[in-house]
This record gives C-alpha cells, structure tokens and sequence, in this order.
C-alpha cells in the first residue's frame, strides 16, 4: 500500500468541520436576515443515522400548520394493513315483498373518505390511478337494484354513528368550516362534504355573473345577487350560508372579460348529504322512494336493522392508497376522516380525541418521541393548537423512512417538479427533483419537512417551521426553499 501524503490527511480531518462550519453561517445568514429575523424559526438537519448537522429552536414546540398531516399519515401506514378496506352497509329497516322495501332504507358508514372526485397516484392516466364519487354512488344504488328492490316507502337514511362527537372540530375557525379545507367529518361523505360553485361573467354588463353548482342534486338553495361589470374591472364573488342550513347566495362583480373558477364550499351533515345523494342515484336507476333523505348519529335508532345481513356492500380502496391525498395534495378532509377511524379501530372510538390517543401512542411507544415533543389537536394542521418540535418531525421520518411499511408513505410525499404540493418548487435548483417533503401553511405559519436524496448513501432529513411571521406567503416559501437548497450542499 503507499502511504498518503501528509498534507491529504489532513484536509480530510478538517474536512468535517470546515464543512459543518460552513452549513452553520450560511444558513445563520438566510434566518437572521431581515425581513425573516422577526420570524419564530425552528430548524433541524440530520442524516438517517440522527446525527446533527444543524440546529435552531429544533426541541422548541412549534405550530406546524399542514405538516401535521405526517403523524395521521405515519399511523395508518404502520398500523392499518395495506389491502384493508374501509366498508360502507345498506340495511332495510323492514321487510321486502314483491319488490317494496316496506320501511327505511339506512346506508352505514365506517368513515371511507373515498367517495370522491380523486387520483391516488402522480401518473393520473395510469388504470385505475382516478375515481369519480358519481360512479361509486351508482355502483352502491345497481347493487340495490339488483337485489329486485324498486321501491321504497321509507326514507334513505344516513347513518353516521359509527363516529362519535361533534362534526366540526372545535379549535377551527368559524371562516374555515365553510370551505373544502374544514368540512365536517362524518362517518359518511361524498365529494369531501363540498359542492362546488363554478363562477363567471354573464353575457353582458349588468347580468347576473353564471353561478353553476355541482353535483346539483336539488339540495343547495343559492341566490345570485352577483353582477358582470365592464371588462377589466375589479372581480370578486364571495359565498355566504345561513349557519346550520344548506342556504347559500353569493355576493359581488366579475368582469366581463374574466376567466371563470371553481370554489368547493362545504356542507354541514355529511351524513344527510350522503343520503340525498344516494336518493337520487336510486332514482336515476329506476328505485323509486316515497319518503325523504335523512341522517342519524345515533347508534342505537337502526341498531335491529345492522343486525341483519346488508343488502348491499361497497370497500373503499385499500388503506395504502387513503395516505396519498392527505401527503400529496394536502387534503385536509381525508386526513380527518383518516384520524376518526385510527380512533375507532385502535382507540376508545370514532372522535377526535379517539384518533388523538392512537397517534399519541404511536409516537411515544413505537417511534420513541418524548410526549413533551408534540400536543396534537386534529389531523390536518388546521388548528392552531398543533404544536410539534422540527426534532419529532425529524425523528419520525427516520422512522418511517426504515419502517417495513413505509412504501405508501414514501410515494405519497410531494417531490419537486412532480404532481402535488411542491410541483413548483425548487424547479431550477440543484435540488429539482431532489426533495421530497410535505408542505404546510395556514396564517402566519410556513412548514416543510422531508427528505433531501443525495447520490450516494441514504438521504438528509430536516424540518423548517417559520411561525409568527408577517412576510407574504410566497417570499416565505421561497426562503424557505432557500434554506434548504442550502442544507442540500
């Protein structure tokens, strides 16, 4: 062997160091400089063994906004079995003769999030990757049809008490819960409990802007009191509910020359949504029934009925693709409904504090996080109450990222460039598709944690919490991309 030069040996003992160094003044400059000094930050770096690289209030508790989501999506990709399948019942509250259900007819819930307009994979054109609600909803009401049954003296029922407690969570903003992004969680839900409202100009200056709603099943009352200005004008249509009713009218301009948008405004019983849907599948399919749709949360009013054998049955996909919505778009409703059947499954019930319980255990007593690390509130991020140190975030991404089952957790994580949440960032960095991370962002607070890949040996892990911060949304991310474009030199 020949020996190595002296002067060699040395760089590569100092090479750590320097390096190390180096990190730590760089990333102190993009913290430290105005206007994102005012800003709470909590940062850590680490290699996949937890070795250190760089620090900052990295054990403070901090709100995490959307990153929340990691811990839901974590549980139920160790606990739940991959094929396992979320099951929606049919029951007949009565006998059937000659083709007449004589009494109710009552669908069940156990908390399946999918019947909704979604793709559970980046290649949207790849067999099966998207499903629409419609089609699951018509499937359930063939199957109806199919056992002879065409008609029904009852009502269709919403049952919703396989989940326990309020529909809304109470730490969520009285705004929040009439968007997609806080629609109340039942054991049953269509469409993410949202109608959407597609908005534009009308044909001339004065007109009433188009207001079109969908699914448009006859359950949502909207008055238009919009208007269409002149071209170029100021747009702005804004949507109002009478609080409890499904009540909604619309207020504003659009311009004539406006391009038209979709917002998706939330409904408050998912459960009775579910039925009225369900209602008119029936009758689309030639079921006719006599009473109205209806909901119930409570479990003891069809307990005779779910005792007998269902008349129809419909599986949700499996549990490895319910991760994939929460992680890659930040869908907030599945992350919820994902949280309630953790509760119900492996808890003391169905409800918030329920799947609260599951995580809290999971993180203390599986991935060894200190319970003082985090205090969790809902699954989301929505609340403002979610406190988690980037060190715990850190943490259970190593473990995941060694876990047996952790390859639905891995493939639903945003990557740059792709289809997702960080579609857009870091394009033109060194770091294009490089990161893998969730995204989380509610007001005053910007999060990302994840994986940066390396070519060679495993990848680093960091968390990047900005709370407290006046700074426009995208100066922050872009800072924040900053950051981390750094940790990945």
């Amino acid at each position: 062997m020949r020996t190595a030069p002296v002067g060699l040996f040395l760089i590569g003992l100092l090479a750590s160091p320097v390096s190390a160094q180096s990190l730590r003044t760089r990333l102190d400059r993009l913290l430290d400089g105005p206007p994102f000094d005012r800003a709470n930050w909590g940062v850590v770096l680490t290699d996949t063994s937890g070795r250190v690289l760089y620090a900052r209030n990295a054990d403070r508790l901090f709100i995490p906004a959307s990153n929340t989501k990691l811990v839901v999506s974590a549980t139920a990709s160790v606990l739940l079995e991959p094929d396992a399948r979320i099951e929606t019942s049919v029951y007949g509250n009565g006998p059937i003769e000659n083709g007449t259900l004589h009494g109710d007819l009552v669908v069940y819930g156990r908390g399946d999030p999918t019947f909704s307009e979604r793709c559970y994979g980046t290649d949207t054109l790849a067999l099966g990757a998207c499903e629409h609600a419609w089609d699951r909803l018509v499937a359930l009401a063939d199957s109806i049809h199919a056992r002879g049954i065409r008609h029904i003296d009852g009502a269709i029922v919403g049952d919703g008490s396989y989940f326990e407690g309020p529909l809304v969570h109470p730490g969520w903003e009285t705004y929040d819960v009439n968007w997609w992004y806080g629609s109340p969680v039942g054991a049953l839900g269509l469409y993410d409990n949202a109608v959407s409202i597609t908005w534009g100009p009308g044909p001339e200056p004065g007109a009433p802007a188009t207001l079109t709603l969908s699914p448009d099943i006859g359950l949502v009352r909207l008055e238009n009191r919009t208007e269409t200005a002149d071209s170029a004008s100021a747009s702005t249509i804004d949507f109002y509910r009478h609080p409890g009713t499904l009540d909604l009218w619309a207020e504003g301009t659009v311009a004539l020359d406006r391009r038209g948008r979709v917002e998706d405004f939330a409904l408050p019983d998912p459960n009775f949504y579910f039925a009225a849907a369900f209602r008119a599948a029936l009758l689309d399919r030639g079921v006719s029934v006599a009473g109205p749709a209806r909901s119930t949360t409570d479990s003891t009013l069809y307990l005779t009925a779910r005792s007998t054998p269902p008349l129809a049955r419909f599986s949700s996909r499996a549990a490895e693709d319910l991760v994939f919505p929460i992680l890659n778009t930040s869908q907030n409703w599945f992350a919820e409904m994902l949280l309630k059947v953790l509760g119900r499954g492996f808890g003391d019930g169905g409800s918030w504090d329920g799947g609260l319980a599951v995580e809290e255990s999971f993180l203390t007593d599986s991935v060894g996080i200190p319970a003082e690390a985090f205090s969790l509130e809902d699954g989301s991020g929505l609340s403002s109450g979610n406190l988690v140190s980037p060190t715990a975030f850190a943490q259970l991404l190593r473990y995941m990222w060694s876990h047996p089952r952790h390859g639905a957790f891995l493939r639903a994580l945003p990557r740059s460039g792709e289809r997702g949440s960080l579609r857009t960032r870091f394009v033109g960095t060194p770091l294009e598709g490089r990161v893998v991370a969730k995204t989380g962002s509610i007001q005053h607070v910007n999060s990302l944690s994840g994986y940066i890949e390396r070519p060679r040996g495993g990848p680093l892990v960091f968390s990047v919490i900005a709370n407290n911060h006046t700074v426009p949304g995208g100066q922050m991310l872009r800072q924040i991309d900053s950051i981390v474009v750094q940790m990945g030199r």
